[in-house]
């Protein structure tokens, strides 16, 4: 069996911070459930935006929800209507006071859940797996990326047996601290079960401030001053 580690999860504290910032002790569980809410509320009222992440940070009475996504004109609305409704949603689930931030992601291309949703979209439109995959491939690689792995799995093409295909070009090197990897992992639902996508995107190296050690001074011993 392989033991593959989470990407983001590797590097926390690192080169990448939580998505979640906050901090509880009785209501844990309580504000857990809430953050589920507020994301399953999210991909659904957004399902057509391409969201790609979301970023809850709490107070002590307010939440500050942060959307990533590359359409922020659908997420506003005409005159910021649909900001006002999503809002007013949220604050339904949370009864606290709600923030909303729209974050625009300029190159949709370099975010692997962006990437790995629209593989996933071919897929349910009955394109051709290897041409779904060799396109977003080359379109990540145009963008600017350095390193793009993407992988297919399930019933490929509607086969009885399933089984994983991918492609790959340039480097990834997952086990660098310092690498900024973007990972997505969507599932297509198909006429014949669910095929899963996953993407990985090899962006560059994040700069990181080396703690250097200070050199221990040397002990002066009793009697010996200047």
């Amino acid at each position: 069996m392989g033991h593959k580690v989470h990407p983001y999860g590797f590097r926390l504290g690192y080169t990448r911070t939580w998505s979640a910032k906050w901090y509880a002790d009785k209501d844990y569980t309580t504000l857990l459930k809430e953050d589920i809410s507020i994301r399953r509320l999210v991909d659904r009222r957004l399902a057509n935006a391409s969201v790609s992440g979301v970023e809850i940070e709490r107070g002590i009475n307010h939440v500050t929800v942060s959307i990533h996504t590359a359409k922020p004109g659908i997420v506003i609305g005409k005159g910021g209507a649909n900001v006002e409704v999503l809002r007013k949603e949220i604050g339904d689930l949370t009864k606290r006071k709600v923030k909303l931030e729209i974050k625009e992601i300029r190159q949709p291309e370099l975010d692997a859940h962006l990437v790995a949703a629209n593989v996933a979209q071919q897929l349910s439109r009955r394109v051709a797996y290897k041409k779904a995959v060799k396109q977003a491939v080359q379109r990540s690689m145009k963008a600017g990326a350095k390193g793009v792995r993407v992988a297919v799995a399930g019933r490929l093409g509607g086969s009885e047996m399933s089984r994983r295909e991918w492609d790959r070009e340039g480097r990834i090197p997952l086990g660098t601290l310092r690498a900024d990897i973007s990972y997505g992992q969507v599932h297509a639902h198909t006429t014949y079960g669910r095929i899963g996508v996953k993407v990985w995107i090899y962006r560059g190296d994040v700069p990181v401030e080396r703690r250097r050690r200070e050199p221990a001074q040397p002990a002066v011993a009793a009697g010996q001053g200047a």
